[in-house]
């Protein structure tokens, strides 16, 4: 059986808390569409005809082909910034950067811009659009309060009747259920069409104004194929890491335990007090080689990491680095262990390049999850100057980085402070 409850919600959306203050803003949109649109269309229509009526002389068009362009350019930055004001709709600029080397060629690259085209369009609708809206919005809204408001002026009318097209309505029965009407429209009516008309404005400035669908599936495919670059060539990077730290570590100790203990059993016959003096440098070597090899798997993938998450495993960083270092995490659920092993590293190469470039005497680490992002803040008050482009081990990070989707931003002036932010997608 349906609820009563559930369909009144829906009748009254507009008027709910939190709504209420969004229909006004659609109605301060839809009354000011035509206003706004008056200028732009009237530019537009004389820069057309004027630029069709010259094509024939074809120098004399340029110019005002050119100003037709900027003219509806400078229109359409407006128009984006009044629905981001009015109604919250960020309203993407699809129109790429002009990129030639003369002013000739950068004028045919306007002329065969399809975005640009699309702008003009808009200004070319604009108007009569928002005339629709206006005057819709405007009879909704008046015609409803002159509907509640005619009991009490209804007797100033002549013979004391209000004349509609098909009936009269005198002080009475039919007065008041005019009454209602209007306080109807007032309360559902009203609200609904404003909503729907700012609706139907964000629709066309999204099809004329913002980038088309196949723009934004070239975008996203550009971007995958950048973010899987980035994962291969982090991927490799730390192959390679792995690689070197083996060769000149764990590996250069094992050959020389292995030839100690070589020479200490050959002189174990000979000098047994020599001999005991070379097994006692081997069992160095060897427990130094041993410490290489957890610092590397703990580096590969620490096993605290996965058992007690990043707060725990981020404090025995922090206890490690020689710079004195703030943790604060505060992350309600965990990430997807792919995105926490990633801030894990951030953090643990991030405060590396602390010790060794900054100069800082102290630093503070901060993690939170909002939303599907987590959000990462390493600070120090070192002597600054970094440059992820310079390499420190910025540059791995944005590989890493880049290869999640996720973005990086160092804000590092000469003097200092350091601060690196990083933002990684971890799901729902």
């Amino acid at each position: 059986m349906l609820s009563v409850s559930p369909v009144l919600s829906e009748l009254f959306l507009p008027w709910r808390r939190g709504e209420r203050s969004t229909t006004w803003w659609a109605l301060a949109h839809v009354l000011t569409d035509a206003l706004v649109a008056v200028v732009p269309f009237s530019l537009t229509i004389a820069l057309l005809a004027v630029s069709a009526g010259l094509v024939i002389t074809f120098p004399l068009a340029i110019p005002f082909v050119w100003l037709l362009f900027v003219g509806v350019r400078v229109a359409a930055h407006v128009e984006r910034a009044r629905f981001a004001a009015l109604l919250g709709v960020a309203i993407d600029d699809p129109v790429p950067a002009l990129t030639a080397p003369t002013w000739w060629r950068r004028w045919l690259e306007r002329l065969g811009s399809r975005p640009r085209w699309r702008e003009v369009l808009y200004m070319v609708v604009g108007l009569p659009v928002g005339a629709f809206t206006s005057v819709l919005a405007w009879l909704a809204w008046c015609g409803s309060s002159a509907l509640l408001l005619l009991p009490l002026y209804v007797g100033t009318l002549p013979g004391d009747t209000a004349k509609f097209w098909l009936f009269e309505a005198g002080q009475g029965p039919a007065t008041l259920g005019l009454a209602l009407v209007g306080l109807s429209g007032l309360v559902v009516g009203a609200p609904w069409l404003t909503r729907a008309l700012a609706a139907l404005d964000v629709a066309l400035a999204r099809r004329l104004l913002g980038p088309r669908q196949r723009d934004l599936m070239a975008e996203r495919v550009t971007e995958l194929e950048t973010s899987r670059a980035a994962a291969v060539d982090s991927a490799e990077s730390e192959r390679r890491r792995i690689e070197r730290d083996l060769h000149d570590g764990a590996q250069q100790r094992l050959v020389s335990l292995a030839m100690g203990l070589g020479a200490a059993k050959q002189r174990l016959e000979e000098d047994p007090e020599a001999g005991a003096r070379m097994v006692a440098e081997a069992h160095e070597d060897a427990k130094a080689a041993l410490k290489e090899i957890r610092d590397l798997v703990r580096g590969i993938h620490p096993v605290i990491l996965e058992d007690r998450g990043l707060d725990a495993a981020l404090s025995a960083v922090v206890a490690r680095s020689p710079v004195p270092v703030a943790l604060d995490v505060d992350i309600a659920r965990r990430p997807p262990p792919t995105v926490e092993s990633a801030a894990y590293f951030v953090v643990s190469e991030a405060l590396t390049n602390v010790a060794r470039h900054a100069g800082a005497t102290q630093a503070y680490v901060a993690i939170v999850r909002a939303g599907d992002r987590l959000v990462i803040e390493v600070r120090d008050d070192g002597v600054g100057g970094a440059d992820a482009e310079r390499g420190t081990g910025l540059t791995g990070l944005r590989r890493r980085v880049d290869g999640l989707g996720g973005t990086m931003h160092v804000v590092s002036p000469v003097g200092g402070p350091t601060t690196l932010l990083v933002e990684l997608p971890c799901g729902s």
